[in-house]
């Protein structure tokens, strides 16, 4: 995903949109139900400094070929679920991969998983290929899909961006190399770790850590079923973490109320492209999250017309981010 435009939209000549690029985005839910995020390099291309999920484009050569079809292209499928696991583990050094020989995840000792996580990122070896010589898949079906991202038009470069939930498995050791995130050595980020959502919001509201639209809207719906342990007994914490996950899985596949058109798509199968819709007083801009982008305003998909983002957007990046219902700012649109 590239950084948000903030200029209203206006009319563009189709062939000056600029050419969009194919990525994915994984959140990873640990043992305990708290969000992996890293933080990235200064020098990043996308999301310079931000704290982001895992994740990147796609890589036709190691994940597949994506259908020329402008439609399908939008669409989740397998090219997108193998990056999300290869971005992943290039990232963050987990590996979302299960034994051919068992359901498990499989376990490799921390040397394997290094030197195959920085090969694969130096493209020096096919990560499918890999995962078979070891004998094991990517873990493609523990990946539920929750929204897709279009970068709006007018952006010096467009993504859109397929974004999972993948739950790892409560039995996982707490202290195995599977569960412990790195970082990459500094290439694209400095620091990889697992919070609570609502501390990760909590950090951002306080401007502690940079968060963009796609990262605090997503972390705002987990954090109203992820909702911590505290005060639950390591007895009961299983059936805690259970229930707290079978709640947040059954809320993507609800439908928002309403009769408009964005309350016809599952929150699963959402399509967001952030639109700068109008400025509050303390020079905060009011991003709508309805419209899917020009590439999908006729493929029956759309976004959230209930809630917006509100950001304050420097050369710098984004600051005093929050996420609103938007009828407590329909006075301020200018849509």
């Amino acid at each position: 995903m590239g950084s948000v435009n903030l200029k209203k939209a206006q009319p563009v000549d189709p062939l000056a949109i600029q050419p969009i690029r194919p990525s994915s985005s994984v959140v990873l839910v640990s043992p305990v139900n708290q969000i992996l995020l890293l933080h990235r390099v200064r020098t990043s291309t996308s999301f310079a400094s931000a704290h982001v999920f895992p994740g990147g484009n796609i890589d036709q050569g190691q994940d597949g070929q994506l259908p020329k079809d402008p439609i399908q292209l939008h669409q989740d499928s397998l090219v997108y679920r193998l990056a999300a696991i290869r971005e992943c583990f290039e990232e963050s050094g987990i590996l979302l991969a299960k034994s051919k020989t068992g359901e498990g995840i499989i376990q490799l000792p921390n040397s394997t998983l290094q030197k195959a996580r920085h090969q694969t990122h130096e493209q020096k070896i096919n990560f499918l290929l890999w995962l078979e010589e070891i004998g094991a898949h990517a873990d493609t079906d523990g990946l539920v899909p929750f929204t897709r991202w279009v970068t709006p038009i007018g952006a010096k470069r467009r993504f859109t961006t397929q974004m999972y939930l993948y739950f790892m498995p409560l039995s996982s050791p707490a202290g195995s190399a599977h569960n412990v995130p790195t970082t990459d050595g500094g290439m694209e980020h400095t620091e990889v770790r697992f919070d609570d959502a609502s501390n990760w919001i909590q950090a951002a509201s306080k401007n502690e850590i940079m968060l963009f639209p796609p990262q605090i809207y997503l972390l705002s719906h987990i954090a109203k079923y992820l909702t911590g342990l505290e005060g639950v007994t390591v007895k009961d914490r299983p059936e805690a973490i259970m229930k707290q996950r079978r709640n947040l899985a059954a809320f993507l596949h609800r439908l928002q109320d309403g009769t408009d058109d964005c309350a016809k798509t599952s929150w699963a199968e959402k399509v967001i492209s952030p639109m700068t819709s109008g400025k509050l007083p303390d020079g905060r801009v009011i991003m709508t999250l309805d419209r899917p982008g020009p590439e999908l305003k006729t493929a029956g998909r759309h976004g959230d017309r209930e809630q917006v983002v509100i950001a304050k957007f420097t050369r710098d990046g984004v600051s005093s981010v929050e996420v609103q219902k938007r009828q407590d700012v329909t006075s301020v649109l200018k849509l």
